[in-house]
């Protein structure tokens, strides 16, 4: 008895733990401040939103090629910073895209702690600055990556898009914690649940999906039953040698996104 005591008061110490921890495990914020040189150096300019509990967040934007030309919203994945995501889609503002780079509160110098209420919060009042430059529905594009994909699957439930894509997506953070923690009851202690299976029917823009096959930290199975579950038109493409953090090194990848977008994005609308 005095075993099974020390087990179960064990089991109850890690279980207190994980649950305490969840958001610091959910959301290992980068700390480092984005450097305003490489911003520049991209064509990018700092743009500063107001939340609606008063705090300043700031994001990078690249204005697209043209008045007819895309914009992608990047939301991106729980570990670093906006910066560390520009040398991967160097490509896609070669092709003359606007790039706007949410940088979420606790990231990169920005104050404030994760949620998946405040970070969704924060996503509108990011998408309603960009409507208020000029850029419509039709030329918006919502583009998720890893933790990122929920935030984009969740506006795209709330605000209309010209199309819709995913990079290494989940079906919920709650399905992940689960798989991760099998021996803790996960899915019912996370607070943030992420639940992009449950909304991915409500979206109506064109879906492309981004998944390697060997991507240990989301494995593809996420975004399969993701994509089974999404309503037509959507796109799967699925990198053979790719993992997690790697799928920009195949050229396919960034060649899939620019066609994918110029698909559904027509020039003058």
């Amino acid at each position: 008895m005095k075993l099974f005591a020390a087990i179960f008061g064990g089991y109850l110490v890690v279980l207190g733990a994980v649950f305490v921890m969840q958001r610091s495990l959910i959301y290992p914020a980068g700390k480092a401040v984005p450097d305003a040189a490489l911003a520049a150096a991209a064509g990018m300019r700092t743009v500063t939103t107001r939340t609606t509990d008063g705090l300043d967040l700031v994001h990078w934007y690249r204005p697209p090629a043209d008045d007819s030309a895309p914009v992608l919203v990047v939301f991106h994945g729980n570990a670093g910073t906006i910066a560390d995501r520009v040398p991967k889609l160097v490509e896609l503002m070669k092709a003359g895209f606007g790039l706007l780079l949410s940088g979420y509160r606790g990231y990169g110098g920005n104050p404030g702690q994760p949620s998946e209420e405040a970070f969704s919060a924060d996503a509108r009042i990011l998408l309603d600055w960009l409507a208020g430059e000029g850029v419509p529905p039709e030329r918006t594009v919502f583009y998720g990556e890893s933790l990122g994909t929920g935030v984009a699957v969740k506006m795209a439930t709330e605000r209309p898009a010209a199309a819709v894509i995913l990079e290494a997506p989940y079906t919920s953070v709650a399905e992940v914690a689960q798989a991760r923690f099998w021996f803790l009851p996960a899915r019912w202690l996370v607070l943030d649940k992420w639940d992009s299976l449950s909304r991915i029917t409500r979206i109506n823009a064109p879906l492309l999906i981004v998944h390697g096959l060997r991507d240990r930290t989301i494995p593809t199975r996420y975004g399969r039953r993701l994509f089974d579950a999404a309503v037509e038109p959507k796109e799967l493409l699925l990198v053979e040698n790719g993992g997690h953090n790697d799928l920009y090194d195949f050229p396919e990848v960034p060649r899939k996104v620019i066609a994918f977008v110029r698909a559904h994005v027509t020039p003058g609308e």
